[in-house]
């Protein structure tokens, strides 16, 4: 870039193109823009003797016979245990498992409507309906705590194997990846198998699924053959494997087996399916499911197909959102009821009659996840270290990896260790990876995959987790064995413990009316800062001597528990007389909890219901002071304020009071965004894969906290600088090119140029000052790209992201042009980065 100079402050000059070196920004934000204006940029069972009690003798003999040296990570089942398969498995050891960021999805805390409220002669209100659900979901927790007095614990092996076979497959041997373990570890209890693309996902495959059932059948009848051979029941029907369940959608197939003396204890087995692909609810993506109670543990498998494309990481992340909570599976209240009784189910109580993935004792996950290599490694380089097999840095750069670290998906799942090559993507019929020069070169990437979540994490032991050479295909096929504790339930023990806990809640429940001490009614969070949680306790002890069912209601004429900005937990609950428990209420301040404090449409005051079952209300009043920050502001009203924004008061009248808010725009541009902008310049635009690395999260927190005071900048990194950077110009109140600049017709060379011009003549002022001078400053970064390796079409879309509204469109011709549009504001802001004029 020509002439850029990021030191000195906002204001001066008012030519928004002034790119003269060490010169000031453009000036005054109420200057027009000038169409003169030319830019300068840069898997056989016999049961043993079960038995309850400390499992240490056992241990010991386990420990005594392995074979192997110990994992990592160890992951023995906490109780006694036995194996459900006559193959002694204890010389098995667990992989290592990739930790996860536990983030779980909130529940709904409204466990009853108000409408079912009942006011009786003495004003006491009681919820019949409320009350059934709080007292069903303590005797779950009474009984989950002593399911170990009603349980028998067996070991069991279940082999998951996923493979994208591209349309592919005759009569290949299957055996070597189906049956390439069972000499180590024996045949599985239960085998599962997912396929993807067995048909081609051309638009009348996708839309008639004419293909699909031929196909599954094909596929089924080569797994059957494969377990069931001579080689390996020798004869016997009791080796042989039954078929469970089969589910298909277009491409999509899973599939499970279970030994034959196995199927008489499976039971509640129930599919589903969900399309995520074309118009957001086709079979061209998506995930095929199956549940079942294997004994008295409930296990699910989903097999899905995500989004392509290297760069599209949101597509699959919200891919897996929408398969994770759609997937519902119909089973019925008896069955949900039993596991419940079992305290095998996380379910409030009784009355419902379907369960998701996450309600089982164990979930597994696989498919082609289509998670690839960031594109921060160039394609020639992955290609390089796959074929000679050093994987540590493609591993580390792995985007699965990297957005499960980060707790954007797949929360609270696991994986095992990355030990194998790349399963994707190879020449069909061959084992090199594609590189002919007719074809469209593709980087290697861990394309094929498979997880685990587990309520008991110690109830799972990956024993394995490889890929097969089998070579048809563009995929290999991946496979992973694992040793898992069986729950087998002891019906007369568990009625007995039942009634146990009946008889203690009646004890109780025979008494008077309940009562509750708190010890706090007003909770003061005092200064919150943006992106900040802060949580204070609130303690409730039963005082009275009877149960004390609890929860939170909304206010009259109200939906929600709370404002948006408050999150109570638990919202309900029981206590007996003496006992107690802690309420955490917390306060979040996000971007538009943010935007209303600043407008003064919002105030962080809040009063909480708490209701006694049959006896009083409580209410608590929830306040704080919102340190002010240019995060989530936008760039019409930072521009008003030489001052640091954290002294500008919110109130409305003391800000008129403090400030002329009738003059013109004291400068051009924000200051917050000069100073960060300023700063990762001093720091040096050679810094390698500047923008891609991600910054500490303590830094960017204080980088903040320096924008917001008017404090000097510390020694921070320049990675951290330029997360702040990206993360103050999304987080905008208005991003600065709004949805309605963005261009209706198709970019070409020949009327990009014209399109450029007509983009800077209908933008506002300001936002037209923010815009030049931040592609102004990426033309700069572009000068160093042989330094940061950044290319044009990165920042491009780093552009997209930061500056550009994520608007949805009107209507269903608006959603579905939406992408287009974006595509083309992408053409445009290369345009700007590449090109000397308009």
């Amino acid at each position: 870039m020509d002439n850029n100079n990021w030191m000195n402050p906002p204001g001066g000059s008012n030519n928004a193109a002034n790119n003269n070196r060490r010169a000031a920004p453009p000036g005054n934000g109420n200057d027009q823009p000038t169409n003169n204006y030319v830019p300068n940029y840069g898997n056989p069972p016999q049961m043993m003797n079960q038995n309850y009690g400390p499992p240490q003798q056992q241990q010991q003999q386990q420990q005594q016979q392995q074979q192997q040296p110990p994992p990592q990570r160890q992951q023995v089942p906490p109780r006694s245990v036995s194996n459900i398969s006559s193959t002694s498995l204890s010389s098995a050891a667990a992989s290592p498992a990739t930790p996860t960021t536990s983030q779980k999805a909130p529940t709904d805390p409204i466990i009853a409507d108000r409408a079912g409220d009942e006011e009786t002669e003495d004003g006491r209100i009681r919820n019949k309906e409320a009350a059934s659900k709080i007292r069903d979901a303590w005797i779950y927790k009474q009984i989950r705590a002593r399911q170990d007095e009603f349980t028998k614990y067996q070991q069991g092996r279940i082999f998951v194997g996923t493979w994208n076979v591209n349309a592919k497959g005759k009569d290949e041997n299957l055996s070597s990846w189906l049956c390439a373990d069972w000499h180590q570890y024996g045949p599985p209890d239960i085998v599962v198998v997912g396929f993807q693309e067995m048909v081609d996902l051309n638009a009348v495959n996708v839309a008639v699924e004419n293909k699909s059932q031929q196909r599954s059948q094909f596929w089924v009848d080569r797994i059957r053959s494969t377990l069931n051979s001579r080689e390996n029941t020798m004869g016997d029907p009791m080796r042989a494997y039954t078929q469970i369940a089969v589910k298909y959608l277009v491409g999509l197939l899973v599939c499970v087996f279970v030994k034959a003396p196995h199927k008489p204890r499976l039971k509640y087995v129930g599919t589903d399916s969900v399309g995520v692909g074309v118009m957001g609810v086709m079979g061209n993506k998506g995930g095929v499911s199956i549940r079942l109670q294997f004994y008295d543990t409930t296990l699910c498998f989903v097999c899905t197909h995500l989004a392509a494309h290297r760069e599209n990481v949101a597509g699959r992340n919200a891919d897996f959102a929408n398969v994770f909570s759609k997937t519902s599976f119909e089973i019925g209240e008896e069955a949900v009821s039993e596991v419940i009784r079992s305290g095998s189910l996380n379910k409030l109580s009784a009355g419902t009659s379907s369960v998701g993935i996450s309600e089982h004792d164990i979930s597994f996950w696989f498919g082609d996840l289509n998670y690839r290599v960031d594109e921060s490694i160039p394609t020639e380089r992955v290609l390089e270290l796959s074929k000679m097999n050093q994987l540590s840095e493609l591993i580390e750069q792995d985007q699965l990896n990297v957005e499960r670290a980060q707790g954007r998906v797949f929360q609270d799942w696991e994986e095992g260790q990355l030990t194998f090559k790349p399963t994707y993507k190879y020449q069909p019929g061959t084992d090199l990876y594609e590189e002919r020069p007719d074809k469209k070169l593709r980087a290697p990437a861990w394309c094929d995959r498979v997880l685990w979540l587990a309520q008991e994490p110690g109830h799972v032991s990956q024993l394995n987790y490889v890929r097969s050479e089998i070579n048809i295909s563009d995929h290999k096929p991946v496979m992973s064995t694992f040793l898992v504790t069986i729950k087998d339930v002891v019906l007369s023990r568990r009625m007995q413990v039942h009634k146990e806990v009946i008889r203690l809640l009646d004890t109780f429940e025979n008494n008077s009316l309940p009562m509750v001490s708190l010890d706090r009614i007003k909770l003061d969070f005092g200064e919150v800062r943006y992106d900040q949680r802060v949580t204070l306790p609130i303690i409730i002890t039963n005082t009275g001597k009877v149960v004390a069912p609890f929860r939170l209601v909304p206010k009259l004429e109200e939906e929600a528990l709370c404002k948006p900005w408050v999150t109570v937990s638990p919202a309900y609950g029981m206590l007996i007389p003496g006992e107690q428990t802690e309420i955490e209420v917390t306060i979040t301040i996000n971007n538009a909890t943010a935007h209303a404090l600043n407008t003064s449409r919002e105030v962080l005051e809040d009063s909480l219901i708490l209701r006694l079952e049959n006896g009083r209300d409580y209410y608590i009043s929830v306040s704080g002071k919102y340190a002010r920050s240019c995060f989530g502001m936008s760039v019409d009203d930072l521009v008003l304020y030489t001052d640091p924004i954290r002294v500008v008061p919110l109130d409305p009248i003391l800000r008129a009071e403090k400030y002329d808010l009738n003059t013109k725009a004291a400068m051009c541009v924000p200051k917050e965004l000069w100073r960060i902008i300023d700063a990762i310049y001093e720091r040096g635009l050679d810094e390698r894969d500047l923008f891609s690395t991600p910054g500490n999260p303590d830094e960017v927190y204080q980088i903040r906290e320096c924008l917001d005071t008017g404090a000097p900048f510390g020694s921070f990194s320049v990675h951290s600088m330029t997360e702040a950077l990206q993360s103050f110009l999304s987080n905008l109140s208005s991003p600065v090119v709004p949805s309605s600049l963005f261009p209706t017709l198709d970019i070409d060379a020949q009327n990009i140029q014209s399109f450029a011009r007509k983009f800077l003549e209908d933008m506002p002022p300001i936002q037209y000052n923010v815009f030049i001078y931040t592609i102004s400053f990426f033309r700069e970064v572009l000068l160093h790209r042989q330094g940061n390796r950044l290319s044009p079409a990165k920042i491009a879309r780093i552009c997209c992201t930061c500056l550009v509204s994520s608007a949805q469109g009107n209507g269903e011709e608006g959603a579905e042009s939406l992408p287009k549009r974006r595509g083309n504001m992408q053409q445009i802001m290369l345009h700007f980065l590449e090109t000397n004029s308009i």
